[in-house]
């Protein structure tokens, strides 16, 4: 079945539509466009969310066309479900929009206007997006809503994919006329629930504690899960969940929810006096003012919403596909990623020649497939203070260049990667000497440095050519295979000499902007290379990245019992092929926390794999087993990078966790238990699978034994034998028995 969108000319009523969800819409009697359902597939409608009208004092009423009416008391702005709200008429929930005009009114009143009805899915100029290789993949609804003083249009954009749980909205605002105003808010989504007991599922966090779960009831009142940071940010991503009491990781609906954008964010709900809860998506409105002249448009990030009636697992597993088959883009987004080691903690940035051709031979002789050079290369680079904006070799470094070291890494059989940090730059740089205007700055204000460097102003294109031009100049001559792009800090002093006072509100879009097109141009001019994005970790780790970068560095803390958290919780929302988990010494150098290489490396495998650590400081024990992990997961990589990822036990509510993954065809299946403290009296977690075949058989080659599908989901397995220490794990892998 195609995805369908219908319109009911007498009704007035929209009907997206696919094999797993509607969607309506109704535009009433006075121009207003009502939110009607979201939630499983309906075949038709039949009036049955007709909004029932009800006088209420202090909720004003939409005024008669004619001044000498009395208007229906019984009919306001401030109960309607609607699509898209705008401001000061009446409706005093959070708005939708707020646009500014010249003499200081903030009003706005949307009306319909019309729609168009597209096969496919058109691009979003500029901006990151899901997209379709073929038109038959996703149909889109255009509808335009227009303030008929302002001559402002609001063009609501919807696609509906085919066979994938998913709607995609974003918001175009056209001005028609020749007035100049200020878009003093716009978001990407809005949609109003009617009176249901919800509660939202969002992932906080911080710089090396990234994406933690937190489920709260909401409540009377207004909520904001949002970044005022310049980045999506490690401390709330750009994602929330919407899920009712009873909703578990494998029953019960949810509405899950995430921004194609890595800026300020905010995800915004409401619960009215009624009970009625409206959630808006989009850039936050802190510090954003956008001049739109006349004739002048202007596009909002996308935003995409998943529904589902089976849990939060099925949810995932919507996002994961969709993220990774129709986010990521190019050759790398389906292809195998490579074992990777990284000489950061290993040496930091004292390193020589001779340093890194004995991490490259061990990493040769155990079987790492890729060796990245990490910060320290460039400028005269050896610590955080310089270099930063001055990208070209530190040749002291190398005995013959750094293009020597690329060539000595491919000649022992490996691929070569290298970091950068463009968007950023350091007191001591050239570039900073010749131009010191080209850090954000507001004037006669002292600069704030962090990690000891300043932002580039990234809203300037000629600063983003600058930067770019640099780096092509190591690209095209040195042979890359690989590139780590990081950003260490967030914005401050958020002003451009290049824009004027009335535009100051724009510099942070406009900063993200500047940030995807050099991305952009970058990875069109190189598209053989693999790039992965990093802020700190994970402080950017969002679908906008995954949009030109198909992994990210999940976080700076590598931390075994500490990941634990963080890739569950990211598995909310991301796919496993975006995130990169790499193995680092013990012990620890962000928690100081000693752990086996065993569990290190069975939280490391469940990610794109890697190691960060100091080969050569390794007994000959561990090298074997080092050995050991990497032929594991080379055997095993396919299925653990693409295959559909179960979270089974949570380690936000246990002292354990479990996840598996399982092939497409259900055939192959990688079970990983962990067990985090040792107790006295120690439960004994039993773990349960989910969905495999319930009438075939599975064998685990590693014991012989045979399991049937039902047993294994039903009456399930106990994780592993207790073990009177801390921080245990297992791996078990079963196949379907022939």
């Amino acid at each position: 079945m195609a995805a369908e969108i219908t319109y009911d000319k007498q009704k007035q009523v929209f009907h997206l539509s696919n094999p797993f969800l509607s969607y309506l819409m109704q535009v009433d009697e006075h121009g207003l466009l009502q939110h009607l359902y979201f939630g499983k597939r309906i075949r038709n409608y039949h009036d049955g969310r007709s909004y029932p009208g009800r006088d209420r004092g202090f909720s004003g009423n939409v005024p008669s066309a004619n001044l000498g009416e009395q208007p229906d008391r019984t009919y306001s702005k401030d109960l309607i479900l609607q699509e898209y709200s705008g401001n000061q008429t009446g409706d005093y929930r959070e708005a939708g929009s707020i646009i500014r005009s010249d003499n200081g009114s903030v009003t706005v009143d949307w009306r319909y206007k019309g729609y168009e009805i597209i096969e496919g899915k058109p691009s979003l100029t500029k901006l990151p997006h899901s997209y379709v290789e073929s038109n038959d993949e996703a149909t889109t609804l255009n509808i335009t809503l227009e303030d008929t003083v302002l001559k402002v249009e609001a063009v609501l954009t919807y696609t509906i994919y085919a066979d994938r749980s998913v709607i995609t909205r974003s918001v175009k605002m056209i001005n028609k006329s020749s007035a100049t105003y200020y878009l003093e808010k716009i978001a990407s989504t809005q949609i109003d629930f009617p009176k249901q007991d919800l509660e939202v599922i969002s992932l906080p966090g911080a710089h090396v504690r990234e994406r933690q779960i937190e489920r709260q009831k909401i409540k009377h009142g207004t909520y904001r899960f949002e970044s005022r940071r310049g980045t999506s940010s490690h401390h709330m991503n750009p994602f929330i969940a919407l899920v009712h009491p009873d909703t578990t990781e494998h029953q019960g609906e949810a509405f899950g929810v995430q921004l194609v954008y890595s800026g300020n964010h905010l995800f915004s709900l409401s619960k009215d006096y009624i009970d009625q809860t409206r959630l808006i998506v989009g850039i936050n409105d802190y510090n954003f003012s956008w001049q739109l002249k006349g004739n002048a448009e202007f596009q909002t990030p996308e935003v995409i919403m998943v529904y589902t009636d089976n849990g939060l697992n099925d949810m995932s597993h919507t996002f994961h596909h969709l993220l990774r088959e129709r986010v990521a883009r190019g050759k790398h987004k389906f292809a195998e990623r490579p074992i990777v080691i990284n000489n950061w903690e290993a040496t930091f940035m004292d390193f020589d020649t001779k340093k890194l051709k004995s991490i490259i031979d061990k990493a040769a002789e155990v079987g790492v497939e890729m060796f990245v050079l990490d910060d320290g290369w460039f400028g005269h680079r050896d610590d955080d203070t310089s270099s930063l904006g001055d990208w070209y070799e530190y040749k002291s470094k190398f005995e013959n260049g750094l293009g020597g070291i690329a060539d000595y890494t491919h000649e022992k059989g490996l691929k070569f990667g290298l970091w950068f940090e463009p968007e950023m730059i350091s007191r001591d740089s050239d570039l900073f000497r010749q131009h010191p205007d080209f850090a954000l700055q507001v004037p006669n204000r002292e600069l704030t440095l962090s990690r000891s460097q300043y932002v580039l102003d990234f809203s300037r294109p000629e600063i983003v050519d600058t930067i770019y031009q640099q780096m092509i100049k190591i690209l095209d001559r040195i042979p890359i295979d690989y590139i780590k792009w990081d950003m260490n800090r967030h914005l401050t002093e958020v002003w451009s000499n290049a824009y004027s006072p009335a535009q100051q509100g724009e510099i942070y879009h406009r900063y993200v902007l500047g940030l995807y097109e050099l991305m952009g141009r970058l990875v069109e001019r190189y598209p053989n290379i693999l790039w992965e994005g990093c802020s700190g970790g994970g402080g950017r780790f969002d679908a906008g990245i995954l949009y030109y970068f198909p992994q990210t560095w999940t976080s700076d803390n590598t931390d075994a019992v500490a990941r634990l958290k963080i890739q569950y919780g990211t598995s909310l929302a991301y796919p496993i092929s975006n995130m990169t988990s790499h193995i680092s010494e013990s012990p620890n150098q962000q928690t100081g926390r000693n752990t086996s290489l065993a569990i290190r490396g069975d939280v490391a495998m469940s990610g794109v794999f890697g190691y960060e650590l100091n080969l050569d400081e390794l007994p000959e024990t561990e090298i074997e087993q080092v050995k050991q992990q990497i032929k594991f997961y080379k055997k095993h990589r396919k299925l653990i990078q693409y295959g559909n990822f179960v979270r089974l036990d949570s380690p936000f509510e246990h002292n354990s966790a479990s996840w598996a993954f399982i092939s497409e065809d259900q055939k192959h299946v990688l079970l990983f238990n962990f067990n985090i403290l040792s107790e006295a009296q120690p439960e004994i977690p039993i773990t349960k699978l989910k969905g495999l075949k319930p009438d075939k058989d599975y064998i685990e080659p590693a014991t012989s034994k045979v399991y049937g599908g039902d047993e294994l989901m039903n009456v399930g397995l106990y994780h592993f034998p207790v073990q009177q220490r801390d921080f245990v794990s297992s791996v078990r892998y079963f196949e379907e028995l022939q």
